[in-house]
């Protein structure tokens, strides 16, 4: 029996490009990515099409050929969107919408998208929204293409550029108007944050989609939405968590992802100062995810440019029982061992090795739990300790205090 297509998502085709700084490894790994993002999107990938260029084509991202084919397959198979997986100009994305005749949208149009369908709170819609306003202001040309194909005459002599300055000035009264609302509840947030006392604060970071809420709701027993989705959570959570006797402030934030776009990094700053604020950072890694050495990398680029990049971290390593190595034949003199290859084992004598504190545990299976919380414990009890040196009694070492 042929199983029948969920035909409430949207029919979605994948454009990317192969280049010297972005191989055709690199490629299909973005894509993949791309294609994750359009799920939790709501939509269903029915094709890809790369091509290799020495650089992404100014006038329609990929060469004239392959945007025939794109068209042509569209128009085939009524597709009703075409995602690129890189940020489009303005200029870029009204030529290819006129090729194509669909929905077009890059990377950042899709992940402001899951952004908007994703926050909850009124801040969180409040920073998407201030997010796309930046984002749609230089694109504001393309939604007058109407009248482009209108042959003038009387009365249609320059009606776009009027309609297209009135909103232009509609769109930047809105951003300040959203600037300020934003800047109104950051002094809500930061009266809120100072009522907690001298707490210690432990923020989670890493990329979307590691496992963070899942860790959350095991160690603070709460429940945070968590789900097999990019960017599950969108609003930072704090919870009291208790290891043995010794209380601290857990916050869970939103995941990192790679070419995040730079209006979303502006206007979530804010909700990054938690991450600012916090005395210790958890930087949980999927490490059964074959690329998760680069996903180190994004993150740990977005707290340099947060300037969190300096804190004390513990770097804890999840989905340990998802992880498989590559099968390696010791017998082939052809193929070289590679990194996909290593044992976790392996993997812990590496760069991990000299990393200091590093953790390898299962949210979801809870291995490895008490290990994680002894380390916790005696980071936060140090931090504890040095600003409240006359309670070092209450909270003496882990292993001291373990039955």
């Amino acid at each position: 029996m042929i199983e029948k297509k969920d035909t409430s998502l949207e029919k979605v085709v994948l454009v990317g490009i192969i280049t010297k700084a972005q191989d055709i490894e690199k490629s299909k790994e973005y894509l993949d990515e791309l294609e994750f993002l359009t799920f939790t999107a709501g939509g269903e990938v029915v094709k890809r099409f790369t091509q290799k260029l020495d650089m992404p084509n100014p006038k329609t991202f990929i060469g004239s050929g392959k945007i025939q084919d794109v068209e042509q397959y569209i128009k085939d198979n009524e597709v009703g969107t075409a995602i690129f997986d890189d940020e489009l100009s303005p200029a870029q994305e009204r030529n290819i919408s006129k090729i194509l005749d669909c929905k077009v949208l890059d990377r950042t149009n899709l992940i402001l998208d899951i952004f908007a369908q994703r926050a909850k709170t009124s801040y969180a819609r409040t920073q998407v929204e201030l997010a796309q306003c930046e984002y749609l202001l230089p694109r504001l040309k393309g939604m007058w293409t109407h009248l482009e194909r209108q042959k003038g005459g009387i009365g249609l002599r320059g009606p776009g550029e009027t309609e297209i300055e009135t909103d232009r000035r509609i769109v930047r009264d809105k951003i300040s108007l959203l600037k300020e609302k934003i800047k109104k509840i950051d002094k809500q947030m930061s009266v809120q944050r100072g009522n907690r006392g001298q707490m210690v604060r432990v923020a989670l970071v890493g990329y979307t989609n590691v496992g963070k809420s899942t860790l959350m709701n095991v160690i603070s027993k709460s429940e945070v939405f968590a789900e097999n989705k990019l960017f599950a959570t969108l609003d930072t959570t704090v919870r009291k968590v208790v290891i043995k006797n010794l209380p601290f402030l857990m916050s869970d934030t939103v995941g990192f992802i790679r070419k995040l776009p730079t209006q979303l990094v502006e206007s979530f700053k804010s909700t990054l100062d938690e991450v600012r604020e916090a005395d210790l950072l958890l930087h949980v890694v999927d490490i059964s995810h074959p690329n998760f050495e680069e996903h180190i990398e994004s993150v740990n680029n977005i707290l340099a440019e947060i300037e969190c990049q300096d804190k004390p971290t513990i770097m804890v390593f999840n989905k340990i029982d998802k992880y498989k190595p590559e099968p390696y034949d010791e017998t082939d003199l052809v193929i070289e061992r590679s990194k996909a290859n290593y044992s976790l084992e392996e993997w812990k004598k590496t760069w991990m090795a000299h990393e200091g504190n590093s953790l390898f545990i299962s949210a979801l299976n809870k291995e490895n739990l008490d290990q994680f919380k002894r380390t916790v414990y005696d980071e936060v009890r140090k931090i504890h300790i040095s600003r409240f040196p006359y309670n070092h009694f209450l909270y003496p070492d882990y292993d001291e205090n373990h039955a």
